[in-house]
């Protein structure tokens, strides 16, 4: 089943069950680690590189259980699996993984949030849009007025915005921004249901709102994702 629908080089997401001890210390933590793929041993195993923060490796306990997310290019999965071994090979450092769950499609609600600072438009979409949303030949109208924002975080589920303009809870927003893809700009118009809306602290007239997307492209989500990842390692490098 692995082999079928990862490779090596995919990019994951490792989710303790529960708060875990790392590196001796007696400290707990529990988060999101991000690494790759090295290799599919068998149906049941695969190597995963040794997830790091900034420049120290995060040694992931033996017999520790997580939930790996895969981000591949038919789309992300998911299963639960567990630490069997770590060890060092070909001078990278690996973690051995054996698979305790089946592997699934794209049945999260949470996804890895990345910190940015962004431009973005938005406006509340008409009451014709709302009703016609889904059906196939729905257009928006692009030609509205937007109000402009910043996007101060981002993630394949949705986003985090600041902007002077306050929406309600609830609403249904058409948003757009451009993301640097491959030294080319990649537009996205996309549609978003905002969940929380509150005055951001010490900044009178200014909102935070928390949106998650409404039937985004399944295309769309994963170039965002991906998008995430390449800027988390290059941010890595530069540290």
């Amino acid at each position: 089943m692995l082999s079928k629908y990862i490779l090596p080089g995919d990019r994951v997401e490792l989710t303790p069950h529960s708060r875990l001890k790392l590196n001796g210390n007696g400290a707990t933590e529990k988060k999101v680690y991000m690494s790759k793929v090295c290799d599919i041993i068998s149906e049941e195993r695969l190597e995963i590189v040794m997830p790091m923060e900034k420049t120290k490796l995060v040694l992931l306990p033996v017999d520790g259980e997580f939930e790996i997310c895969f981000y591949t290019k038919s789309g992300v999965y998911q299963c639960g699996a567990r630490v069997v071994d770590r060890y060092k090979s070909d001078g990278i450092y690996l973690l051995l993984f054996e698979v305790t769950s089946n592997l699934r499609k794209n049945q999260r609600r949470e996804y890895y949030r990345y910190n940015c600072v962004l431009n973005m438009g938005s406006r509340e979409l008409t009451e014709h849009e709302i009703e016609v949303m889904g059906q196939p030949d729905a257009e928006l109208d692009l030609n509205l007025p937007l109000h402009n924002g910043v996007i101060v975080d981002i993630s394949g589920g949705g986003l985090r915005f600041v902007s002077d303009y306050k929406y309600e809870q609830g609403s249904i927003i058409y948003l757009t921004y451009t993301l640097l893809q491959n030294g080319v700009e990649r537009p996205y118009d996309l549609t978003a249901k905002i969940l929380t809306v509150k005055e951001v602290e010490n900044k009178k007239g200014l909102f935070e709102h928390r949106v998650q997307y409404v039937a985004i492209d399944s295309r769309a989500q994963e170039e965002i994702i991906r998008y995430i990842f390449e800027e988390e390692r290059k941010n890595r490098q530069k540290k």
